[in-house]
This record gives structure tokens, sequence and C-alpha cells, in this order.
């Protein structure tokens, strides 16, 4: 990756207090939700289904990347172009959790609200 990024890397913000951030699930969290095996949903991660990191000694996944009991949809296309710009994935999971200030929301809740293709163009302009 090269330091035009304007993403640096460093650790994913805890959630100690309430207002620090999104809800976290651990993998037997996301089995129970998701309704499939362990292996699964490991599986889902690394084909970029899902982002996860390592938080607190857990592999977890924010909250907000699951809707209506699956995977978002939208999520895996951006992973992709994120992952191509030479993100790593702690890398990747700041961008999306944070304001960005081309979209004036963090990148997930710009996919959430049905902006995939900006939150695309957004992505690769990063490279």
């Amino acid at each position: 990756m090269t330091d035009s990024h304007s993403v640096q890397p460093h650790s994913v913000p805890s959630s100690d207090s309430a207002d620090a951030g999104p809800a976290w699930l651990a993998i037997p969290d996301l089995v129970e939700i998701l309704g499939l095996s362990t292996s699964r949903v490991r599986q889902l991660i690394e084909d970029k289904h899902l982002l996860a990191v390592r938080r607190e000694g857990k592999i977890s996944v924010p909250a907000s990347f699951i809707r209506d009991g699956a995977p978002l949809g939208e999520l895996r296309g951006t992973l992709i172009v994120l992952s191509d710009d030479g993100f790593t994935d702690e890398q990747a999971m700041e961008w999306l959790l944070e304001v960005d200030d081309s979209l004036g929301v963090p990148p997930i809740d710009a996919l959430l609200a049905g902006r995939k293709a900006e939150v695309r163009r957004v992505a690769q302009a990063l490279a």
C-alpha cells in the first residue's frame, strides 16, 4: 500500500462505552444470527462477504454488516475494491466505520442507505 491512502493503520476503536462505536459480533454470535456453522461463517469472512478484525482477542464483525439475518450484500464488492487498493482488513474496517468527508457519513451507513455506487467510487479513488 502506498502512503497516499488517507487511512493509516492503527487499532480498531474499542467500544468500552455505549457511545464508542458499533456493536460487535464474535463468531459464536454470527453462528446464531446467521444460522450457519462456524466453518461457514469463517468461509464468509474468507470470501469477503463479511469483514472481521480481532478485538479483545476475538474475531469480530460489526453488527451493522448484517441485515435481515444475512451479510449485507453490498459489502462484498466494496471489500474487494478496498483489498485491490491495498487496504488491510484493519484499514478497510476503519474506513468503513469512520465518517468519510466525500460521503458525509461512515461508508457503511451509506451502503445501508443504498448508496453502493457512490461508496465504491469513493473507495476506488483512494488508490
